[in-house]
């Protein structure tokens, strides 16, 4: 027990001696890691934090907070960057942590049952295991969690052949605010009986209810897998590229990866990720720089295929210049170009992560256009862009030179790469949610009309306002 209790825990005590003393922290015993997410904002002081080992202890837990008023926020791997996660000081921080482990494998119906505290890379070895393939896959896959991946219908890097997080969900339990449990673990592709329930939750970032238990569909796991890494002179012909690899390689196609000569010049240069190209000759410094990958079920068609469409390209004179994996270790020398941002706060001091959606066709007008209103708005502000291209997601980072993270001008950085996004008809979010971070700019991404419709959602399933308030809407 902690040594001093908050006043107002006495509904805690209740719930610690109804679900046990090691489910219910409260006060000073609440773990420094539920403070926080990695929005990197500042730690809060939750009023405690409850960790159920199922739906029943979840119910339990959001109907005793109900029946104080007191917030609740779910909590995951607490890997999101939008603050989704983050409770505020007096809330209570309801985690998955112990809400972890595949229930079920079902290779007739091709799905995978999971509590929704398992972390994503422990899903993709269960499912790989059992001769699938579960295709959602992102940088943060050994320590976020799959409730957290649908709580924000994560993207990653292979989205433009699997879909984002919300077309790999098959069924869901979840637990609403008031307590109720609803189960619906469907492992059918078709199911139109009725409304299709599970679509309220996916994306809703933990604030229309608490994901519990997740159905999801696995597809087959591929034999082998082709990639390379080209150099093309300009945007326009990263588009033709792009068009070329849908026609040329149709359902092979599973990474579609574009970096700028910015984004290169980062890496190779100070970052110091070995690239297997050579130097372009006569370069102007416009090159752009693409991974492209395709995955397949038999390497003696797959692999000479892919093989073939890329040495016609190259006779037709569509790539500069391309380097062809011919191991798996070439592969992922390739994506370590690709992961080298995750070394962006070590060679370029601290800086500000953007997640952004476009039209494919304005990419390059964009990035040039926030380039250069950054520089001209904020003295001495640097800028890069990559992105997974091929689905129309963007990421950019954003910083001045020296300047503490604190002393960072978000907010002027946020007013132009998010007023340019609502002038080119993007989205201020492709893949990593609203939290809090972004709530102010929901309205350049969404109308009105659709941001009343949400809030309706939001009362008529948490009328007391308490799951996860503030977030989102």
């Amino acid at each position: 027990m902690s040594a001093s209790l908050p006043p107002n825990s006495a509904f805690l005590i209740e719930l610690r001696e109804r679900l046990g003393a090691t489910t219910v922290l409260i006060g000073d015993d609440v773990p420094e890691r539920n403070r926080n997410d990695w929005s990197m904002q500042n730690p809060t002081k939750p009023l405690a934090v409850v960790r159920p080992v199922d739906a029943q202890g979840v119910s339990d837990t959001l109907k005793a907070c109900a029946a104080a008023g007191v917030p609740v926020v779910p909590q995951g791997g607490l890997t999101g960057l939008c603050g989704g996660s983050r409770p505020e000081d007096g809330w209570v921080a309801l985690s998955m942590e112990r809400m972890v482990g595949i229930q079920e494998v079902d290779p007739a119906s091709a799905t995978l049952t999971v509590w929704a505290g398992t972390p994503l890379e422990l899903v993709q070895r269960a499912a790989e295991e059992a001769g699938f393939y579960f295709a959602l896959d992102l940088g943060a896959r050994g320590s976020c969690a799959i409730g957290g991946n649908l709580s924000t219908n994560a993207g990653g890097n292979r989205v433009i052949r699997y879909g984002m997080a919300r077309e790999l969900v098959l069924g869901l339990e979840v637990v609403l605010p008031d307590g109720t449990i609803i189960t619906s673990l469907n492992k059918m592709i078709k199911n139109n009986a009725g409304y299709d329930l599970k679509h309220l939750f996916i994306g809703s970032e933990g604030t229309l209810g608490v994901i519990t238990r997740i159905v999801l569909r696995l597809h087959p796991k591929p034999l082998c897998t082709m990639s390379a890494l080209c150099v093309l002179p300009d945007y326009a012909s990263v588009v033709r590229l792009l068009g070329a690899a849908r026609r040329g390689l149709g359902p092979l196609l599973s990474a579609f990866e574009v970096m700028w000569p910015d984004y290169w010049e980062v890496v190779t240069q100070r970052v110091g990720v070995r690239s297997p190209l050579r130097p372009p000759e006569n370069g102007d410094g416009k090159e752009v720089y693409v991974l492209i990958e395709a995955q397949g079920t038999d390497e003696s068609i797959d692999g000479p295929r892919f093989q073939h469409w890329l040495e016609q390209l190259m006779e037709e004179g569509a790539l500069s210049d391309a380097a062809v994996a011919q191991s798996v270790g070439d592969t992922q020398a390739f994506w370590a170009l690709r992961d080298a941002c995750a070394e962006f706060p070590t060679v370029l001091g601290q800086n500000i992560s953007y997640d952004i959606g476009l039209p494919v066709r304005d990419m390059a007008d964009y990035a040039a256009r926030c380039k250069a209103a950054l520089a001209e708005r904020i003295p001495g502000c640097g800028s890069v862009y990559y992105g997974h291209i091929g689905d129309g997601n963007m990421h950019l980072v954003a910083w001045v030179p020296g300047m503490p993270l604190g002393q960072q001008p978000k907010e002027q950085m946020d007013e132009v790469i998010y007023g340019l996004v609502r002038e080119f008809g993007g989205t201020v979010s492709a893949e990593h949610g609203i939290g809090t971070a972004k709530k102010r700019w929901l309205g350049h991404a969404r109308s009105p009309e659709e941001i009343a419709l949400m809030r309706t959602l939001k009362a008529a399933l948490d009328p007391q306002g308490l799951l996860n308030p503030g977030k989102v809407v």
